[in-house]
């Protein structure tokens, strides 16, 4: 008997599938990719429950691949792309790598015999899926999921939308994107450029509907202007997460992209992502769909969709299933908003600010392009406000600093006003993601 996600994928016929640059995958062609891998597996004798490791370019054959391990039995494992690969192969247990190249050609080796993780007994059977995580220590997590969780909230038909791939495959939202696509029969656009242009594109060359991807990415779109210079019409749904969204931000978005609806999602590596209902489309207060509970401030959540165990590390999870995520919320009934993270709060003489807070409004300041805030030691009041800044327009650190004091001063706390700014060059998506990181 076949694993459900490949029946589904059966009865989807020739609706469109995948679209990668000028190539479009159908249903059909899709399951013959997936039937030839299956071939690949038999020749090689492949044996359930073996680990395989997948890198290279994101194309139609490398989710043909991704599937094909995961609905057999065995365990799919997309390697993120940069120096740690070896590391990444030798925690996993990989016995096979496969590569795709630019061109869609691919090829199959065999790393040096590792020690196969004693947890991936724990899938018995089913079929898994490893993701590969920085963690706060440097040391890369590598979170292991039964294939038969991860995909149940998509086991219910639902309409498919024709989704942007934003992430990649080696990023848990790049997973589940692509999964949620295929699981309802929507079509999947593959596009490996992420600057706003590219995206624009994309959404108006291929129709998409539905756009997933990060509050970073969506403050740059408005500002390049560009969402007013291609036919972005087809959008009905953006999806956002990965980091937090300043209110300035989506204020912004909701006015400038009308027909659209907002919604902010929810997930962490050792989660999956989780069902979440915003308040509404211009709110930053959600609802998550499993078991919750607020303790001294700081969310815990338990989910059916938890990964197993991470292969190198303890496991993170108490005894009966809770998992601390380190965010401190705001409640309001069945709604939370997340503050930011624990470990970022601001401590400044025994007041407590939030970086987000801060950010959102350096970035309703004039001329400010880009804001990361963080807390900088001080030997008075133990830590102070610092914010690093990109700037529009050139313009003089001294008329700079104080158009920033005098615009925060009527709408910040004394204590949450930057006493220690930088301006630099260049957008800071890299700096604010490395604090949001998954943990």
């Amino acid at each position: 008997m076949r694993h459900w996600l490949y029946q589904r994928l059966r009865s989807s016929g020739d609706r469109e599938a995948i679209v990668c640059g000028n190539n479009r995958i159908s249903y059909a062609s899709l399951l013959q990719q997936i039937e030839n891998w299956f071939r690949v597996f038999d020749a090689r004798a492949l044996p359930a429950g073996a680990v395989v490791a997948i890198t290279g370019s994101y194309s139609a054959d490398a989710c043909a691949l991704f599937v094909a391990l995961a609905v057999s039995g065995r365990v799919a494992t997309p390697l993120p792309s940069d120096e740690e690969a070896a590391r990444y192969l030798a925690v996993s247990g990989a016995v096979a790598l496969v590569e795709f190249d630019d061109l869609g050609a691919w090829s199959w080796s065999a790393p040096p015999p590792r020690t196969r993780p004693a947890l991936l007994q724990r899938l018995c059977r089913h079929g898994g899926v490893v993701v590969f995580t920085s963690g706060t220590t440097g040391q890369s997590k590598a979170a292991l999921f039964d294939f038969e969780g991860l995909t149940a909230p998509y086991k219910k038909p639902r309409r498919g939308y024709r989704t942007l791939a934003f992430l990649a495959l080696d990023h848990l939202g790049g997973i589940h994107t692509m999964l949620h696509t295929l699981a309802h029969s929507g079509a999947l656009i593959i596009s490996g450029d992420r600057q706003p242009e590219a995206v624009c594109r994309a959404i108006e060359r291929e129709r998409v509907e539905l756009l997933p991807t990060t509050p970073t990415f969506l403050r740059l779109l408005l500002i390049s202007g560009l969402h007013r210079s291609y036919d972005l019409s087809s959008l009905q749904l953006v999806t956002y997460g990965t980091e937090p969204m300043p209110p300035a931000t989506l204020r912004a978005l909701v006015t400038a992209l009308p027909g659209v609806r907002f919604k902010q999602t929810y997930g962490l590596s050792e989660l999956g992502v989780l069902p979440t209902r915003s308040k509404a489309s211009d709110s930053l207060w959600l609802e998550i769909g499993c078991d919750t509970r607020i303790v001294n401030g700081e969310l815990w959540i338990r989910s059916d969709t938890a990964m197993l165990g991470y292969l190198n590390l303890p496991s993170p999870f108490h005894s009966d299933g809770w998992y601390n995520t380190g965010d401190a919320v705001a409640v309001d009934g069945r709604f939370v908003q997340i503050l930011g993270r624990r470990g970022d709060l601001i401590n400044v003489g025994g007041e407590k600010v939030y970086p987000v807070e801060v950010e959102d409004a350096l970035l309703e300041l004039p001329n400010v392009r880009d804001a990361t805030v963080w807390g900088q030691a001080s030997p008075v009041t133990g830590q102070i406000v610092a914010a690093r800044v990109t700037l529009r327009e050139a313009e003089a650190s001294a008329v700079f600093e104080r158009r920033l004091y005098d615009f925060c001063r009527y709408r910040l706390a004394p204590h949450k006003i930057p006493l220690l700014v930088e301006i630099v060059a260049g957008d800071q998506h890299g700096e604010r993601f490395k604090k949001i990181r998954p943990r």
